[in-house]
């Protein structure tokens, strides 16, 4: 359901959109790519450094800073180099560092090489994740349809290639230096095709769309103090928690708490990426036709049921039901939350950045905190820290209300 603000008629020429939108979808599904091919890893990680639950949280945790820093930093990068050099750059500074994470757990599991290797990966996958959901909605409303959960669920279908290429790579003893050199090497040269289709850029040339492509330092410090924006971000901070605690450890918690190989854990954590992708796709029916609000609800009640059931019932085979609900419920929290942000055209940009940057607190706080419970109770029971925050997100559903 698109906000009053779209345009009923695009202000560029249908061909230029079509390809901007096809753009769009290349850029998410090749991040997606990139980020499952270190998700689906974690346990062969794991064991090639000899970590405990705990320390892997510390480890993870530097992707987390990474993606803090690049996330913040990602609106003046837009305003300096464009969105197109941008994302670019992003991209190439995330493959070098999951190469230099796959040459760490190759080379007798050195952790230094790891931390930096997922500093570099989340710096570069934060900012462009700011870039890419900035292009997204300036398409979607070019568009004048809702498009954003398809470009996620773009997303997540590279993350189910990710999963699906990890899931061999793993049951076939590939080094992860070559597993993940070569997956970067793929990346960067998709994107670098991509971005010549994208056209933010070329709107923010005039001087009607100027200000809403590269938005001042008090525009966006404003942002931080709209009660309706910080909602917002309370609902993608809730979603993208359940969607990150799961990147982070649904494989290695499956592993450790429902007794299957690192193989089968990879296997469950494609069918989670799988079910957000198909969560992702059906949702454009229920928003357009239900609205916002009401589909959040329901999402949440079923990422609740889904996480109870991971968590309490002690047979894998239900375990995985419950990862298929848990995934159907956390697919459209972000996305949504990206599209209510951006109804305001004028203020579009400084609101996702904002609402982003509230969400990615997840990826800071999720990884250790998750680590550290689960250290001294078990992963499962550490997944009550997602439903909790879940439950909040849903409790804040209405502020991603249609603008009329």
């Amino acid at each position: 359901m698109m906000s009053a603000d779209a345009p009923a008629v695009s202000s560029v020429d249908r061909s230029v959109v079509v390809a901007w939108r096809n753009a769009v979808f290349a850029v998410f599904a090749l991040n997606g790519f990139a980020l499952a091919t270190w998700m689906s890893r974690v346990p062969a990680v794991r064991d090639s450094l000899g970590a405990t639950t705990a320390e892997m949280g510390w480890v993870v945790f530097s992707l987390a800073v990474g993606s803090i820093i690049g996330l913040s930093s990602a609106s003046h990068v837009l305003a300096w180099v464009g969105s197109r050099r941008a994302i670019a750059g992003a991209v190439i500074v995330g493959s070098l560092g999951l190469a230099v994470v796959g040459l760490g757990a190759a080379t007798a599991g050195h952790p230094v090489l790891v931390v930096l290797g997922l500093a570099l990966l989340g710096g570069g996958m934060g900012c462009c994740d700011v870039a890419m959901n900035v292009e997204g909605a300036a398409a979607e409303r070019e568009l004048g349809r809702t498009v954003m959960p398809l470009f996620h669920a773009a997303f997540s279908g590279g993350t189910i290639a990710g999963a699906a290429v990890g899931a061999l790579a793993e049951w076939a003893g590939a080094s992860t230096a070559l597993h993940f050199s070569a997956v970067g090497a793929a990346v960067v040269a998709g994107v670098v095709v991509s971005v010549r289709f994208l056209h933010l850029d070329a709107l923010g040339a005039g001087t009607s769309s100027s200000e809403e492509a590269h938005p001042g330092w008090r525009e966006r410090l404003g942002m931080w103090a709209d009660r309706g924006t910080l909602l917002i971000g309370l609902i993608v901070l809730g979603f993208a928690f359940a969607e990150g605690s799961a990147n982070d450890w649904l494989a290695l918690a499956m592993v450790d708490g429902h007794s299957v190989t690192n193989s089968t854990g990879a296997v469950i954590y494609g069918v989670f990426v799988t079910a957000m992708t198909v969560g992702r796709i059906a949702g454009v029916w229920f928003l357009d036709r239900y609205g916002r609000v009401p589909v959040l609800r329901a999402t949440t009640l079923l990422a609740v049921v889904g996480l109870l059931t991971v968590i309490f019932v002690p047979n894998a085979a239900v375990a995985t039901v419950g990862v298929v609900l848990w995934g159907l419920g956390a697919s459209l929290g972000f996305p949504v939350g990206m599209s209510a942000a951006a109804d305001d055209r004028r203020t579009a940009t400084a609101r996702v950045s904002v609402v982003a940057t509230v969400g990615y607190f997840a990826f800071l706080v999720g990884p250790p905190s998750i680590g550290f419970i689960g250290d001294a109770a078990g992963l499962l029971r550490a997944l009550l820290l997602v439903l909790v925050l879940v439950a909040l997100a849903g409790l804040a559903a209405p502020a991603a209300r249609e603008r009329t």
